[in-house]
């Protein structure tokens, strides 16, 4: 397994841009209806979208939702993750699904810059490998898995379901998809944005709405000299590059 994260966009807003269009057109659209949904096309997204996103009117992202499966991924990031609060979880339970002891590589994330220190990893391993021991033994002492997590390193993969409006998620990427963010959670919100991409329905919306880092967002860094030289180039191509297909 590796350190593959899988992050997959499982659902979201039936007609999401048109959803969002829509609601956008009752503030200054006199004619406006309920009926008038059915009759939202692609062409009234692209001559209104747009122009209302540019003039910074966010709130309408609200009304469409898009919900992540993401498996893999450590408890150090799932708590990253959920410190975004306007957002939905569901979490695989450590009380009721038990790990496989005998799959440490499986089971645990390690950090690149561990494996490039073959001592360094050797000992990881061995501590993992001595905690799995140990939740056997616990478990096999009739003790519930919910007690035997506590031995468990926050390393230990899991898999969450995350539910988000467009709005929080622009709030997300530009945090998390930051080159200073902790590596595991960027990993995970550029994934999310390239699964946007190959949506065809939301795609246009990653360039309306600039979905990404906050370089992104507001055309400069904000960040400053706290950045690594170059990042801004390669943050910008990163981002055409997924938004281009």
């Amino acid at each position: 397994m590796g350190n593959r994260i899988k992050v997959r966009l499982v659902n979201y807003t039936k007609r999401p841009l048109e959803t969002v269009t829509w609601a956008a057109l009752i503030s200054y659209w006199d004619g406006w209806e309920t009926e008038a949904f059915e009759r939202m096309s692609g062409k009234d997204v692209e001559k209104h979208l747009p122009k209302v996103l540019g003039y910074g009117h966010e709130s309408i992202l609200e009304h469409a939702v898009l919900t992540f499966s993401i498996e893999g991924c450590s408890r150090v990031c799932s708590h990253q993750l959920v410190r975004h609060r306007l957002a939905s979880y569901t979490q695989q339970s450590q009380r009721y699904i038990k790990l496989n002891p005998d799959d440490v590589e499986g089971t645990f994330m390690i950090p690149a810059s561990i494996k490039e220190d073959p001592e360094l990893l050797k000992e990881w391993k061995e501590f993992m490998k001595h905690s799995m021991e140990l939740y056997k033994k616990t478990i096999k002492k009739g003790k519930h898995q919910e007690d035997a997590r506590f031995i468990l390193p926050q390393a230990v993969r899991t898999k969450i379901v995350v539910t988000m409006n467009l709005r929080e998620l622009k709030h997300f990427l530009g945090l998390r998809a930051c080159e200073r963010a902790q590596w595991e959670i960027r990993e995970v919100a550029w994934k999310m944005l390239e699964e946007i991409a190959r949506n065809r329905e939301l795609r246009p919306v990653i360039k309306w709405a600039k979905l990404g880092p906050r370089c992104i967002q507001l055309g400069y860094c904000p960040e400053g000299e706290l950045m690594p030289p170059g990042c801004w180039k390669r943050t910008r191509e990163k981002w055409e590059r997924i938004t281009e297909g």
